[in-house]
C-alpha cells in the first residue's frame, strides 16, 4: 500500500469505459446555517435507517492515524494531533458515548496495528481501492477526492470537450490516475507529465500548459495560497468516476471485525445527519473543492 495512492495519485488501470467524460459527481449539500459559497458533499442516504448496534464490551475507540497529511490529520506546533480526521472521529466517539483515543503511528505501521486490538481503527485518508479491500474492512465513505481542471485567470474560456482541448496542453503528474484519465477521455490533448503536483502547478502559473487537471483538494488550497499569487482559477468538474480515482475515504477497521465497523457506520452516520459533519468540514475546507 502506497501513501500517496490514497490522495492524490491512485494509479488504477485506464482501459475501462466509463458512460460519460464528467465522471459520477456526489449529491452536494449546502449547509443554510452559513453563507458560505462553500459546497459540501453529502454521502448519507436519507432514506437509510441504522439501528444503534450493540455495544457490550466495547468501552473506547482506538483511531490511528499518521502526523503528517494536512489538512485530513498533522501534528500542530504544540504537539497537538488535529485536523479533519480527527475531528470526525471525535465526534463518532461523542455520538457512540464512547471513550475516544487517537494515536500517531508510521503510515508503514498501520496495516499490522490495525489487527492487534479489537478497538483499533484507521482514519488517515485512506482510499476504498480493490486493492485495499484485500487488507481491510471500510466503513461507509465518508469523502472523495474530486479531480479538477485549472485554468489561467488570463485564459481565454474553453469548454472541456474533446474536441476543444485537442492541440491544448495539459499538465498531469506522470503515471497518475489523472494522467491516464485524460489520456483516456481527451485524446488529442496533450500531456506534459510532471514528478509532483507542485511541479505542474507552477507550469500553469508559468503558462508552460494550458490547463493542469490533479487532485482537487490539493489544486484548491493551492490556488487559494500565496504560491500561486492568484494566478488561475478551477473550471469544469468535479470529477469522480470511481475506476480512475477510487470510491472515496473510509475508516479502515481489521477484517472481520464486524461489531467495530457497524458502530463506526452508526456513529458517522448520525454525525452527518445532526450536521456536525457539515462544520466540521468547513473548519478544515473552508475553500470548495467541488
Amino acid at each position: 500500500m502506497n501513501k500517496y495512492s490514497t490522495f492524490s495519485c491512485v494509479v488504477l488501470l485506464f482501459s475501462i469505459l466509463v458512460l460519460c467524460v464528467m465522471g459520477h459527481r456526489p449529491t452536494i449539500a449546502q449547509t443554510a446555517a452559513t453563507p458560505s459559497p462553500v459546497v459540501i458533499p453529502s454521502f448519507r442516504d436519507p432514506q437509510r435507517r441504522l439501528e444503534r448496534p450493540d455495544l457490550t464490551g466495547l468501552s473506547f475507540v482506538r483511531f490511528l492515524t499518521t502526523p503528517d497529511f494536512p489538512p485530513f490529520n498533522y501534528v500542530t506546533p504544540d504537539d497537538r494531533i488535529a485536523g479533519f480526521n480527527i475531528d470526525l472521529a471525535r465526534a463518532i466517539c461523542e455520538e457512540l458515548s464512547l471513550a475516544c483515543v487517537v494515536q500517531v503511528r508510521p503510515w508503514v505501521t498501520l496495516q499490522t496495528t490495525v489487527t492487534e486490538a479489537r478497538e483499533n481503527a484507521v482514519i488517515a485518508a485512506v482510499a476504498v481501492t480493490e486493492g485495499n479491500r484485500k487488507i481491510y474492512d471500510f466503513t461507509n465513505r465518508y469523502l472523495t477526492t474530486p479531480a479538477r481542471f485549472a485554468v489561467r485567470k488570463a485564459a481565454p474560456a474553453v469548454e472541456l470537450t474533446p474536441e476543444a482541448l485537442t492541440g491544448k496542453t495539459v499538465g498531469v503528474v506522470v503515471d497518475s490516475a489523472h494522467d491516464a484519465f485524460v489520456g483516456t477521455f481527451f485524446p488529442g490533448a496533450s500531456r506534459l507529465d510532471y514528478q509532483t503536483p507542485g511541479d505542474a502547478f507552477k507550469a500553469l502559473k508559468e503558462s508552460r500548459v494550458d490547463l493542469v487537471f490533479a487532485d482537487g483538494i490539493a489544486l484548491a488550497f493551492w490556488l487559494h495560497g500565496s504560491v500561486s499569487e492568484d494566478c488561475c482559477r478551477l473550471i469544469g468538474g468535479p470529477y469522480t468516476e470511481s475506476a480512475f480515482f477510487g470510491e472515496g475515504i473510509a475508516i479502515a477497521v481489521a477484517p472481520g471485525n464486524t461489531v467495530l465497523r457497524q458502530a463506526l457506520n452508526y456513529g458517522l452516520d448520525k454525525v452527518q445527519e445532526s450536521g456536525r459533519y457539515q462544520e466540521i468540514y468547513l473548519r478544515h475546507f473552508p475553500i470548495s473543492i467541488y
